[in-house]
């Protein structure tokens, strides 16, 4: 009788044993999956730089998501910058506005031509012309897709005799594409068009 209580007791024994190995071996399991887990979302948000191809720098990637507006509203600041700012200097101008069009569509290169054939760059470098561009404001309407938006500037033209500041208005929407070395936020501009492009105020050149 004795030896059979001791049979019991030790196969309650081994199945207690294999009870708490299984139990510890799940457990184990679903630890090592979900530190899995973590590890690859965390070396998700990691990039790799070379530096001049020497050496190897870890940056950390914020969410993308979290800086589109910020990137949307500084594409466009770019853009019109490039777009707008003209100095006597045929390849100057040339250069700003080949980088300009990769940031639009085909409404930025219809403007581009207007200006062309109303011989603006023309008029520019045979006057020693310089404008440069202020930004005072982009609104932007991300409720919808495209992102429709309005932007707001102001121009300064210098000449020989005067100073003209104008007041620059645009607008159109914005859609998102794949980033290239030449659109590097991954934007274009559509439908784009200007709204206003009056002067506002012109004075004298005090050193003329």
């Amino acid at each position: 009788m004795q030896q059979l209580i001791h049979i019991q007791n030790r196969f309650r024994y081994t199945v207690y044993v294999l009870m708490l190995t299984t139990v510890l071996s799940i457990g184990g399991g679903i630890y090592t999956y979900i530190t899995s887990l973590q590890l690859v979302r965390q070396s998700r948000q990691k990039i790799y730089v070379l530096d001049n191809g020497q050496s190897l720098l870890l940056a950390l990637r914020a969410d993308i998501s979290d800086n589109r507006p910020a990137e949307a509203r500084h594409h466009l600041k770019r853009f019109h910058e490039l777009f707008f700012t003209l100095e006597p200097d045929k390849d100057y101008i040339e250069s700003n506005i080949r980088e300009a069009l990769y940031l639009a569509d085909q409404s930025a290169m219809k403007q581009y031509t207007t200006f062309k054939e109303n011989n603006l760059y023309n008029r520019v470098i045979a006057s020693d012309i310089s404008m440069t561009l202020l930004t005072d404001s982009v609104q932007m309407d991300f409720s919808t897709y495209p992102y429709g938006f309005c932007y707001y500037g102001k121009q300064k033209i210098v000449r020989k005799s005067n100073i003209t500041i104008r007041r620059l208005i645009t607008k159109g929407k914005l859609r998102n594409i794949s980033r290239t070395d030449n659109n590097t936020h991954g934007f274009l501009i559509e439908g784009w068009m200007i709204e206003e492009n009056a002067d506002i105020e012109t004075r004298r050149r005090s050193n003329f």
